[in-house]
């Protein structure tokens, strides 16, 4: 039976407790053995869902898509060319008319407040597939990994290298401390996140295992981890600041040695895609150095980001059925 959180949404993660994040994610995990099984139980028949992509995207997208489908919603996309928020109509105007005619709204976009404003005149629950500031979607499919692999979430380490200042780690720092995760965030220090932000969403209802930790050592910040994470490191929308990312985060390329420095045996490699991990892209190809992986790594029996991506979909059908 689904749980319920009927008519909540989803901006930050910070809208739900412990408790509640962990039904998400054992609903989740729920829903995956059942679509192993071919078992469609269709709990959004008669449901239109509408999704709202400013951002182009592969994962969510398709996650949303897929889980729609296997629950019986309907689903509309619109892209940037078929809503303008702003420009002739209002956010709250538009929030307004969605909310009469959908269910549900998935949002893809940069300003977060954009999020904000759907929810607060939608009536609606919405669902945040990205924004500037935040990744809670992703963030869920991670603890959902994380539960598969280890059989837990509170108590695990996790060191997250590269940019520490992006949308990804504000989500991870939040889904740390409410589940009780010990995160460790492995940057430069002009890529640290600022203290004021860690302080803000560690600031209440923090597991009693929760530990936040920035870093610019590497070897210090693997030491025991049991997952080793990692981003691009420009995110989509700052491709000007690529030069000057490689300058500051060419040590912090994620190889071999790094997994050997966690010092044991099960440690997996974790990545929210995409990924430049070889030459097959045209960006990898014009900034060879800009590899954030090596294939080794990124290939190798250590590696979830297959598992990590798939789950995205298992995570967002659940928490589009507990929502609607």
């Amino acid at each position: 039976m689904p749980i319920n959180f009927k008519g909540r949404s989803c901006l930050t993660l910070e809208e739900f407790a412990s408790s509640e994040i962990h039904g998400l994610v054992e609903q989740a995990i729920y829903f995956k053995q059942l679509k192993r099984a071919r078992l469609f139980p269709r709990n959004l028949a008669n449901r239109n869902l509408c999704l709202i992509f400013l951002k182009p995207s592969t994962r969510t997208r398709t996650s949303f898509v897929v889980a729609a489908n296997d629950e019986g919603a309907h689903l509309e996309i619109f892209s940037k060319e078929d809503i303008r928020f702003g420009i002739k109509e209002s956010i709250k105007d538009i929030a307004r008319v969605l909310g009469r005619m959908f269910d549900g709204i998935a949002f893809r976009g940069f300003d977060h407040a954009v999020a904000v404003e759907l929810a607060k005149h939608s009536g609606v629950p919405v669902w945040n597939g990205l924004t500037d500031e935040h990744h809670p979607t992703q963030a869920l499919a991670d603890l959902m990994t994380i539960k598969e692999e280890f059989g837990r979430i509170a108590g695990i380490r996790v060191a997250y290298i590269g940019d520490g200042r992006n949308n990804m780690v504000t989500s991870l720092i939040i889904a740390a401390a409410r589940m009780g995760v010990d995160l460790r965030i492995v940057a430069p220090k002009p890529l640290h996140p600022s203290a004021e932000l860690v302080a803000r969403y560690t600031a209440s209802e923090a597991h009693p295992l929760s530990r936040i930790t920035v870093t610019t050592d590497i070897e210090t910040g693997v030491r025991d981890c049991e997952v080793v994470y990692n981003d691009v490191w420009v995110s989509m929308g700052e491709e000007a600041l690529i030069r000057s990312r490689i300058d500051m985060l060419r040590g912090y390329k994620v190889t071999g040695s790094i997994m050997r420095a966690t010092g044991r045996p099960d440690t997996i490699y974790m990545h929210c895609l995409p990924s430049l991990h070889d030459m097959e892209t045209e960006f990898a190809r014009e900034y060879p150095d800009a590899l954030d992986v090596s294939d080794d790594v990124f290939e190798g029996s250590s590696s979830r980001v297959f598992e990590q991506s798939e789950n995205r979909m298992h995570t967002i059908k659940a928490l589009m059925v507990s929502t609607v």
